[in-house]
């Protein structure tokens, strides 16, 4: 697994989730190439508005162009971001450098058709975001020569604080791979997989997990007698500090639990009761359904 951490880093090593993490000398992390066409997303929906408005936080100054069938999307990400309209498909096939296809997986194929059928041809680079579509399908769907990528970048990339696993195909250059990379690195972290790990880190990485652990524990604690904003302060700080400090402190997650769960103390109560209550089975019950999801999404 290849980590590369966002803008503005230099040789050495960082410390990342926990992880020691060689690096290298890198550009910086604004590219000043202006050669590019544009950054093209078919798609205006959520993911491609956290990513425009985590491009904008960056800085971007590539042409970032996207496509929907719904002007109003449009309209918003322009608001929002700054970003160009395409009049039609066509269009926007035509100037794009990368081809980023941001719809949901069900409307993949319907996609990728209409961009076959447009009378444009597609650039060499395309990215799929979408869920559990495989290169398989992606080939198949689009048999022109086009060199694919998939990526999940997380929601949060809208703070520049986003987690975007990516897979190449075989046929993707040493050149594409930085431009994809590059692109992502501005909004967050980048993790280099294996296509067959990408179903488990898309049900792993999101940060929904967060918001669901955050709503659960700040309603036990309601009901337990604090009241609601006393909770969701607590709450919050258990999980985001807690979780922050492991990461800047370099020390071992085992080592913090270990710390934190003082024989025949609270937190030792507490955890104990939560992993006799099923707390691990039901985590684990959830990932496999996010996973099984995923898969489902092949067949689509």
């Amino acid at each position: 697994m290849v980590v590369k951490p966002r803008g503005d880093w230099r040789a050495g090593k960082l410390r990342c989730f926990g992880f020691t993490v060689h690096i290298r000398e890198a550009a910086p992390r604004q590219d000043q190439d202006t050669k590019m066409k544009a950054i093209v997303f078919l798609g205006g929906g959520r993911i491609t508005s956290a990513l425009a408005a985590g491009l904008r936080l960056a800085k971007y100054r590539r042409r970032i162009v996207v496509y929907d069938r719904h002007p109003e999307k449009l309209r918003a990400l322009r608001r929002e971001s700054r970003i160009e309209i395409a009049r039609d498909l066509s269009s926007a096939v035509g100037q794009a450098e990368m081809l980023i296809v941001a719809v949901r997986p069900g409307s993949v194929k319907e996609m990728i058709h209409e961009v076959a059928r447009c009378g444009a041809s597609p650039p060499k680079l395309c990215v799929s975001l979408a869920a559990g579509i495989p290169f398989r399908n992606l080939r198949t769907w689009l048999p022109a020569a086009v060199h694919w990528v998939r990526a999940m970048p997380s929601p949060v990339c809208r703070i520049d604080r986003g987690l975007t696993p990516v897979t190449f195909e075989r046929t993707v250059t040493v050149s594409e791979r930085a431009q994809v990379r590059q692109l992502f690195e501005q909004v967050g972290l980048v993790l280099e997989i294996p296509e067959r790990q990408m179903d488990t880190i898309t049900a792993t990485h999101s940060p929904s997990h967060g918001y669901h652990a955050l709503a659960t524990l700040a309603r036990a604690a309601e009901s337990a007698g604090l009241d609601k904003r006393t909770a969701l302060i607590a709450a919050a700080h258990a999980l985001a500090d807690g979780i922050t400090y492991w990461r800047d402190s370099e020390l071992d997650l085992d080592h913090l639990l270990h710390e934190a769960a003082t024989p025949g103390g609270i937190a030792a109560a507490t955890m104990a009761a939560m992993d006799e209550g099923g707390y691990a089975r039901a985590v684990t019950r959830g990932l496999k359904a996010g996973i099984a999801r995923a898969q489902r999404n092949a067949k689509l």
